[in-house]
């Protein structure tokens, strides 16, 4: 590690290098934000301003928009963290002296002006990949001077946006974070001789490639898990995932007879009869139209998701109006609690119980089906014992199963691929995506014994467990390189990484 500067040198670097710096409006920046720490002896403190050109981008205008010098230019929506995507450029004039102006060159660097607060200020290299391209406001250009290397300062900016150095001095407005030009121009910049710049910079490369070989691997790791849960899903609902009660039947292992899925159905229709208790005629649930099904195993039949639905709780949306969130109140359940066949109950909100008992139809006593109705449709989960006496947002419905119906094969059902990309087929979208529920009362439903729909369970849930902890063990490690890819950039600009 390098030598540290004593006492009376740091005082001394302090009182040449910490002029506090203004922001736009001339307020003072935080002290935070102009306040480093010690450098090595070689290393000095300038601000962004001394070691090179800081530009604003040119404001969009109507006036712009036609012209006889329709450039290309960048937006906040072009620059990624050390990265240009040129798939969505857009066009608008620039005189000739504007061009001068706004035109980038080989080596810029451009950071997002605006942006969520934790990417304020995020970095790319410009590297010349679309010539004449100019920038708009929403980014501000850093042309770096003579004494920085482009590649160390691009290093640094990662580091500050990391480290949320930028997002100390950026400012709010309508939740949007803004650098602001003025405010980057004084920030404080560690500035190393050039050939320590360009080793730093070297490391930095050889780490980051082995360490991008590794989030890459993860990633692979990723998508294969993926796939594997949905190749498990598929499998239970042809059939394949566990022998059928039919194939046990004929080899013996099944010495008793069994009920098919048709018995079953059956039995579960009467059930619906008896418990009818509306004051109108008993209608029949909605079938299936089997002209347009698929065979089923052995001991298997079709239904639909009205036929296993209570005849006294049809289903239902939910609250439209929640209301605001209220600590001892009614746990509501709302789409992004749903996912992967699991309701989430640390993100539940709480309503008033005035405002659920409103909605008699959707109050919860467990075991029903929730499906996702508006935006991240066809998301499903059985909703645990847990909640009983909760309720449903609107964009969610609920689906009250008879108890003959086991409720996790027909969440599984809904989950496997073919089911999910069936009922996006028939959403519509104004604002946003929305499923109708009366499509999802008459979607069919294969069902198979009730014995053979425990076996399934069972072994779909075994091996979606180990899915979720090897994802789990996945997840961290990609945690890991965050942490490390930061503690890389932290140690380049105090000195402690060559």
């Amino acid at each position: 590690m390098r030598a540290r500067p004593d006492v009376a040198e740091t005082a001394q670097v302090a009182d040449t290098n910490s002029v506090r710096g203004f922001d736009s409006q001339g307020d003072a920046l935080p002290e935070s934000a102009i306040s480093p720490n010690n450098l090595p002896t070689d290393w000095r403190w300038a601000r962004v301003r001394e070691i090179g050109d800081v530009q604003l981008g040119r404001q969009r205008a109507p006036k712009h928009q036609n012209g006889k010098n329709m450039r290309p230019y960048l937006r906040v929506a072009n620059v990624f963290e050390d990265r240009i995507d040129l798939s969505d450029v857009l066009t608008m004039n620039f005189t000739p002296r504007e061009f001068e102006t706004f035109a980038l060159r080989a080596n810029d660097i451009l950071l997002n002006e605006g942006q969520s607060l934790h990417l304020v200020g995020r970095p790319a290299l410009y590297r010349d990949e679309l010539p004449g391209v100019c920038f708009q406001n929403t980014l501000v250009r850093f042309r770096p001077g003579p004494k920085v290397d482009p590649k160390f300062a691009l290093t640094i900016f990662r580091g500050y946006m990391h480290t949320g150095k930028f997002q100390k001095i950026a400012r709010w407005t309508t939740n949007i974070a803004h650098l602001g030009a003025q405010r980057f121009s004084e920030m404080p910049f560690p500035l190393p001789p050039l050939p320590e710049q360009r080793r730093i910079v070297a490391e930095i490369e050889k780490q980051f490639t082995r360490l991008e070989a590794g989030v890459a691997a993860l990633r692979r790791v990723q998508v294969s898990l993926k796939h594997y849960r949905a190749a498990v899903l598929k499998a239970a609902c042809e059939g394949r995932l566990v022998p059928t009660e039919a194939e046990l039947a004929k080899t013996g292992k099944r010495k008793s007879a069994f009920e098919t899925g048709g018995a079953l159905l059956a039995r579960i229709l009467t059930e619906r009869r008896r418990d009818w208790k509306g004051r109108s005629k008993y209608k029949e649930p909605a079938t299936p139209d089997g002209t347009r099904l698929p065979l089923l195993p052995d001991g298997w039949t079709w239904a639909t998701a009205q036929q296993l639905n209570l005849s006294n709780r049809p289903c239902a949306y939910g609250v439209l109006q929640p209301g605001e969130h209220l600590p001892d109140g009614v746990p509501l359940v709302r789409v992004g609690d749903i996912g992967d066949g699991k309701v989430d109950l640390s993100t539940l909100k709480r309503i008033s119980p005035k405002i659920a008992a409103q909605y008699p139809r959707t109050r919860l006593h467990g075991g029903e089906l929730a499906i996702t109705l508006v935006g991240a449709i066809g998301r499903t989960a059985v909703i645990p014992e847990s909640l009983a006496g909760g309720n449903t947002a609107r964009a969610v419905g609920i689906i009250p199963l008879t108890r003959e119906a086991n409720a996790h094969w027909v969440e599984i059902w809904f989950r496997n691929p073919a089911k999910t990309a069936e009922m996006d087929s028939k959403s519509h979208e104004v604002a946003r995506k929305t499923l109708n529920l009366e499509d999802v009362r008459i979607a069919s439903v294969a069902i198979p014994p009730a014995a053979e729909q425990t076996r399934i369970v069972a072994e779909v849930e075994r091996r979606l467990s180990v899915v979720d902890e090897l994802e789990a063990v996945v997840s961290a490690n990609l945690q890991r390189a965050t942490r490390l890819r930061q503690s890389i950039l932290q140690k380049a600009f105090t000195g402690e990484l060559v």
